[in-house]
């Protein structure tokens, strides 16, 4: 039997300031980094962003496994894993100065990456990079490249396709759903694959039909009402999903996603404003993607004023909800004396790390600009009697380096599919106007 092939991976700067464990995800095969990466990782040392702790972490990984092996055949990564070792700088070939003449970071990778091909026949090179451009330089001089792949989600259409009908249900089974406040079971409907927790259906019969819930404790499909929450009114199916999912109790954990104009961060805060008593304060955040990737440090005025075109989006929100009311009255009082007394807090999702989130309605906006670790950091938070909910559209990534199967909406959503904690409803309609709903269609 022929020996298994081994592979080295030359790992660029963005993928481990995506995941600073990202060394320990290569399986038996070895890891080079380019001396080059160290340099960089050096500038993105100081900072609040995640991606500053992520590079923190990684120069702490590597000082633990330090030693003169790193620049003389590697250290081992661990039991069943590869080595890891530190390439110093490589002068330009003759192909590359052809190609990319610049002393760039990007093509001085790029060198050490061929210097590795070159040097090491019997093993298969691979430059592991998220920026695409590179990739492309890569395979131009013959270097396989591809992306980080660890934390992709491969079944993204499943995740996010439109809802479910079942159709050619009995009219007396939808009567029962109507009658019987527990619903019916699961048994009683022919329905392949089984549902998973906390997944909603349309029940089509010949003359009637129903919305529904699936409760899996009990394998119950209960019927799902439509509810108003503090002057929202769902104006379809998935919407009333959503509300459903966002009121209930046992469910502490949502994602919802939708493209522009389908209600996802509306319905999310006015069901937090609805539960208010439950809480003892609701977080709507969101994470600041600065324009062109500049950092928002070159925008005039003091801190509130560099933020606020971020924000102003989550604002408008909450005008929609305060404008359902007069304002005298009480609903639109309640809603000003929560801000006043923080009760209520819009903020940029950096401002809110080491908050605590005990018993916290927390909304996150914009999630798919997040990454899977970011995700986690954010989740691992939650104390007791906090409910979480984080919202986006994944086809409008903002983030130069993620993708709609690597970003942290889609990672979230397939690990947590299958959990009783767990709900996740993709909003179809848009209901901001016609006219917003076909550019987004068309456009």
């Amino acid at each position: 039997m022929a020996k298994k092939k081994k592979k080295i991976f030359v790992l660029d700067t963005n993928v481990l300031l995506h995941d600073y464990k990202c060394i320990y995800n290569f399986q038996e095969n070895d890891v080079v980094i380019p001396i080059t990466v160290l340099e960089e990782l050096d500038k993105f040392k100081k900072g609040n962003a995640l991606i500053n702790f992520h590079a923190r972490e990684f120069a702490r990984e590597l000082d633990r496994l330090s030693g003169d092996g790193l620049f003389n055949g590697g250290v081992s990564l661990g039991k069943g894993l590869g080595k890891l070792s530190i390439e110093t700088g490589k002068a330009f070939s003759e192909k590359i100065r052809e190609s990319f003449p610049e002393n760039t970071p990007d093509h001085r990778i790029l060198a050490i990456a061929e210097y590795v091909f070159l040097n090491k026949k019997e093993d298969d090179v691979v430059l592991i990079t998220k920026d695409i451009n590179l990739r492309m330089k890569a395979k131009s001089i013959g270097v396989m490249a591809g992306d980080y792949e660890s934390d992709k989600v491969q079944n993204i259409d499943e995740i996010y396709k439109e809802i479910y009908i079942l159709k050619d249900i009995a009219d007396d089974q939808i009567s029962k759903v109507y009658n019987d406040e527990e619903g019916i079971l699961v048994e009683e409907v022919k329905i392949s694959p089984q549902p998973t927790p906390n997944q909603y259906f349309i029940l089509k019969g010949n003359r009637s039909s129903a919305l529904v819930h699936y409760k899996a404790s009990e394998r119950l499909f209960g019927r799902v009402l439509k509810q108003k929450v503090y002057g929202i009114e769902p104006r379809n199916a998935e919407q009333t999903f959503a509300l459903d999912a966002l009121l209930r109790d046992e469910v502490p954990l949502i994602s919802i996603t939708g493209k522009a104009g389908t209600g996802k961060t509306l319905l999310a805060l006015a069901s937090a404003i609805q539960q208010r008593q439950k809480f003892t304060q609701i977080f709507l955040a969101r994470p600041i993607v600065p324009l062109s990737n500049r950092d928002i440090g070159f925008l005039p005025g003091d801190a509130k004023e560099k933020i606020g075109p971020y924000m102003q989006p989550l604002f408008d929100n909450l005008d929609v909800i305060k404008n359902k009311f007069s304002s005298t009255s009480k609903e639109y009082q309640k809603i000003e004396e929560m801000q006043k007394s923080e009760k209520l807090i819009i903020t940029p999702l950096a401002y809110i790390r080491g908050r605590s989130l005990s018993k916290v309605f927390f909304i996150v906006d914009e999630a798919q600009n997040l990454t899977p670790h970011e995700i986690k950091t954010i989740i691992t938070r939650a104390g007791e009697g906090t409910k979480m909910v984080f919202t986006g559209d994944i086809e409008q990534i903002d983030t130069p380096y993620l993708d709609m199967k690597s970003n942290g909406l889609s990672y979230l959503t397939d690990k947590m599919i299958g959990q009783e904690v767990f709900a996740h409803i993709n909003l179809v309609k848009g209901e901001r106007s016609f006219l917003a709903e076909l550019a987004s269609n068309l456009l």
